[in-house]
Parts: C-alpha cells; structure tokens; sequence
C-alpha cells in the first residue's frame, strides 16, 4: 500500500494507493519487458483538498474540465504492469537496460462510457509517483474518476 500526497498552492491532496500481487502474463516470454497484470483501489482520505492536484491533473491529463462529482470512499482499478526495476529515459519512457527503480503501469479506472486509461509510474526508492496521459480523448474521463477519491 503506498500513502500518497500531493501539495501545491497551499492545498494537500492525501490518497491511498493499494494494489493486490499481480498475476504474470502467460504470452510474454518474447516481450521486452515481464507484463503482469492486477487488480487494486485509489483510497480517499479523510481531510485530503485535492483541488490543487486536480487542477494540475487537469492539464497532465488534458482534460477539458475540472469534474463536479460525488465523493466516494474507494475506486478499484484494473492495472498492467511493464514490468520493475526499470530506468525512465529523459523522454519519459521506461527501460529495463539500465536497470532502476521505476514500475511503469496503465490504469484503468471507470467501465462502460465512463472507462478511460492512463499510466502510474511508482518508485519505491524515491518515494515518488507519476501520473501520465494515455489518450487525451480519456482526459475528462479519467479525472472525473479520480476526483471520487483524491
């Protein structure tokens, strides 16, 4: 379980990130990196402003709007891991070569209409997370989603 926080403009976002062990792939022995793929939960926290972290969620996204929702306590997810222990490229990408701390991910949060996708990339060692555009088409989508909970 990771406890993450976000502060900017005056404003913490606190949120709970769990994810249940991951499940290898069977197909991957020819891929670049070992894929695996679980289940896990955004936890809200209590006392959390999570305006800030929305509104620079908004623009990482591309989302066109900043959601009006209903808050919720949890929201599952469904999640592919590309693999740990990679390096991040200085474009953002990940690598296995040379190795680091990095686990790259999509998420996907939502289902139906309200589905959408995006990437989290987490890093033990410097206590560090990483949200990222998927698909701009998901930005609404997306941060309609995680504003239930961050």
């Amino acid at each position: 379980m990771w406890l993450a926080s976000h502060s900017a403009k005056g404003k913490t976002a606190n949120f709970r990130i769990e994810l249940e062990a991951p499940k290898r792939l069977e197909d991957n022995e020819a891929k670049p990196f070992d894929i695996h793929n679980g289940q896990g939960r955004f936890i809200a926290e209590p006392g959390s402003d999570a305006s800030a972290l929305l509104s620079d969620l908004k623009n990482v996204l591309e989302a066109k709007t900043l959601p009006e929702v209903q808050r919720a306590g949890t929201l599952p997810f469904t999640f592919v891991s590309f693999g740990s222990h990679q390096s991040q490229a200085p474009a953002g990408g990940f690598n296995a070569d040379p190795p680091g701390n990095w686990t790259p991910m999509k998420v996907f949060v939502g289902e139906g209409e309200q589905e959408g996708e995006f990437y989290l990339n987490l890093n033990p060692a410097l206590k560090k997370g990483q949200f990222s555009i998927k698909d701009p088409d998901c930005g609404d989508i997306v941060l309609g989603q995680l504003a239930k909970v961050l």
